[in-house]
């Protein structure tokens, strides 16, 4: 079977905490709610309605804020963001194989697009606004063998999907986080993920997958 891996945005593949942050502060200033985009920047990973939540915002002005945020979103995140070690070498180890590769995150899907595009990655498919569990959907879909997120929520997905779950510590979610998750492999960062996919390729493909302990 052709090999097909899922790899989530933020903190994953880019950092965009610069730009996150200020576009929340500016949401900020303009609606009078406290809105903290530092706290925001250093815990991506749930979608924009969930964080405003949790922010106290009552739910009718919801909406607008999200869509404000989305409006300031590409001029000063996209140029502000940076790719995370090793991920073009990730998503080009997935073509190498053969693969197809899928990212999906839970940004808006517009806007990770644009991230796409300013680093010159093609993926075959894309998928924004979906998050945790919610991500299973869209990988049970391509038949995602592999899912690979810093996020306990990448965890919960992947294991959703039925793919196996590599975490990478590059997020909010440190090691032992993602592996009492249950995250079957984590990598400090994406550096390590192309020589760990090649040696577990053919297993992957075969959907015998991988133990936390190494291939089975």
């Amino acid at each position: 079977m052709p090999l097909t891996v899922g790899f989530d945005l933020d903190m994953t593949l880019i950092d965009p905490r610069p730009g996150m942050a200020a576009v929340m502060d500016a949401v900020a200033a303009e609606s009078g709610y406290p809105l903290d985009g530092a706290h925001f920047a250093a815990n991506l990973g749930p979608p924009l309605d969930m964080i405003y939540r949790d922010f106290g915002v009552p739910e009718a002005d919801i909406p607008g804020l999200i869509a404000r945020f989305r409006e300031l979103y590409p001029e000063v995140v996209i140029p502000a963001t940076v790719a995370l070690p090793g991920a073009a070498q990730a998503l080009a180890a997935v073509r190498e194989l053969g693969g197809t590769t899928i990212v999906v995150t839970g940004k808006y899907r517009a806007n990770a697009a644009l991230h796409l595009a300013a680093f010159d990655w093609e993926v075959d498919h894309l998928f924004g606004e979906l998050w945790s569990t919610g991500k299973a959907e869209a990988l049970k879909a391509h038949g995602a063998a592999v899912y690979v997120g810093d996020h306990v929520g990448d965890v919960r997905g992947a294991k959703a999907a039925g793919a196996v779950s590599v975490g990478v510590v590059s997020g909010p979610c440190d090691a032992a986080e993602l592996a009492a998750e249950g995250a079957d492999v984590v990598l400090p960062d994406l550096t390590g993920f192309p020589g760990w996919l090649r040696a577990n390729a053919d297993r992957l493909s075969a959907g015998t997958g991988v133990g936390r302990s190494g291939p089975r």
